[in-house]
């Protein structure tokens, strides 16, 4: 099951490690996604630290952790083809796994629904 921030991340656990990436909304609002770079294997990060960051023709933006652990693995496609985080933001284009993990934290995240709710709402809220 994924969780989700608000910082539009998303974490899927798979096995003992957690699998992370960018939304499909984040993605799409970045546009075309020129660069992304992820700190090395066997950083470690706590909720809320800067894993790396992504770079489109727009913005570049932060990816935060959703999860406290060590980085076990980065997606090495993404160097030479970014873009795969446009066509499969949630599948193939994560960023990277983390293990030594605290599936406590993960009650902090939001579920599918909630993070729909959340994306509802602030649309709503940002045309008043």
């Amino acid at each position: 099951m994924k969780k989700y921030t608000k910082e539009h991340e998303w974490v899927e656990i798979k096995g003992r490690e957690a699998v992370i990436g960018i939304t499909a909304y984040a993605a799409k609002e970045l546009g075309d996604i020129t660069f992304v770079e992820v700190h090395p294997e066997g950083t470690d990060v706590i909720v809320g630290d800067v894993i790396g960051t992504i770079e489109s023709v727009k913005a570049a933006s932060d990816v935060y952790s959703p999860i406290s652990g060590t980085i076990s693995a980065t997606n090495t496609e993404l160097e030479e083809e970014p873009a795969i985080v446009n066509n499969s933001p949630e599948e193939k284009g994560w960023v990277c796994k983390l293990d030594n993990i605290d599936l406590v934290e993960l009650e902090e995240l939001m579920t599918k629904e909630q993070y729909d709710k959340f994306l509802k709402e602030s649309a709503s809220s940002s045309k008043k």
